[in-house]
């Protein structure tokens, strides 16, 4: 568990030079393993912990730099692997339903959902569309929605509109500024960049909770 964490960590740090070694390894074979990566960050819930927001930042900024894919074919892929994972988490909650609130499971954590719900209680249906930007809520939210037999039209318009603002956002991002001097020679802390924003969401909600509801003395 130790050397497979440690592996890990290795890969975000260079992310960049382990994706653009992959692209020309691979070469087309790359589109099918990044919507793979986002199929599976979006649609198991045992796999909150896939780098999502900066592996797309950092498959645009690849993509520019070597020219091996089209991020014109990259973004509409991405978004279906997106949508994809969002309808497998939705119907395997809808499935499961309020069974998950009874114990844990060894894939699933009930504190996950409840941190999640508490979103939903914030944002309503929104929480779909701001829960793409944010890690473990982004792959609990579908599945909360399932569960909380949220009705399908519903969730699929907010699924959509999310899956599109965040695919397309972070992939152009890194398409046209992944180049410059300063976020290319910085691109280790670019990456961790975006991991502390996407989690701060989720560190203020902890706060908001721990340090909101003691009472003074």
């Amino acid at each position: 568990m130790l050397e497979f964490l440690t592996q890990f960590i290795d890969f975000i740090r260079h992310l960049d030079v382990h994706l653009e070694n992959i692209m020309r390894e691979y070469e087309l074979m790359t589109y099918f393993l990044l919507a793979l990566i986002i199929f599976c960050e979006t649609g198991l819930v045992v796999t909150p912990f896939l780098p999502g927001d900066s592996l797309l930042f950092a498959a645009g900024a690849i993509t520019a730099k070597t020219g091996i894919l089209n991020v014109w074919l990259l973004i509409p892929l991405l978004f279906l692997a997106a949508i994809l994972g969002d309808n497998t988490n939705y119907f395997f909650g809808k499935f499961l339903g309020d069974k998950v609130f009874t114990r844990d499971y060894w894939f699933l954590k009930r504190a996950y959902i409840e941190r999640t719900q508490h979103f939903y209680e914030k944002y309503g249906g929104r929480t779909l569309v701001i829960a793409r930007f944010v890690p473990i809520v982004r792959t609990f939210a579908p599945f909360v929605a399932g569960v909380g037999k949220m009705r399908y039209r519903r969730f699929i318009g907010y699924c959509v509109g999310g899956g599109i603002l965040w695919v397309t956002s972070l992939t152009l991002a890194g398409y046209f500024i992944g180049h410059v001097p300063i976020v290319k020679n910085n691109f280790e802390i670019v990456v961790f960049a975006i991991i502390g924003i996407s989690v701060l969401p989720i560190v203020v909600e902890f706060a908001r909770a721990r340090f909101g509801a003691k009472k003074p003395a």
